[in-house]
C-alpha cells in the first residue's frame, strides 16, 4: 500500500466514525418521535377524532432530525468511498 492509500483509508475511517457519531443521537430521537406520533394516531383513531394534518412542532423537529441523519449518513458514505478508493488504489 502506498502512503496515499494508507492516508485515504485513515481519513475514510475517521469520516465513518464522525458520520456515525453525528447520526446516532438524531436517529434515536427521530425514532422516539415517530413512536410518539404513532401512539397519538392510535389514540385519536380510538377516540374517533379527526387528526389535524397541519404543521406542528413535532413534525418540524422530525424534518430537522431527518436532515441531520441524512448529513451524518452522507459523511459516513464519503468515508466508505475513501476507504474503498484507498484499498483499491495501487
Amino acid at each position: 500500500m502506498t502512503p496515499t492509500s494508507v492516508l485515504l483509508v485513515a481519513i475514510g475511517l475517521g469520516l465513518v466514525v464522525v458520520g456515525y457519531l453525528r447520526t446516532r443521537v438524531p436517529y434515536a430521537r427521530l425514532q422516539a418521535l415517530r413512536a410518539q406520533d404513532k401512539n397519538v394516531a392510535r389514540y385519536e383513531a380510538w377516540r374517533g377524532g379527526v387528526r389535524d394534518d397541519s404543521k406542528a412542532g413535532a413534525s418540524v423537529a422530525m424534518e430537522i432530525l431527518q436532515r441531520q441523519v441524512r448529513v451524518g449518513a452522507g459523511i459516513g458514505l464519503i468515508g466508505i468511498a475513501a476507504i474503498a478508493t484507498g484499498l483499491f488504489m495501487r
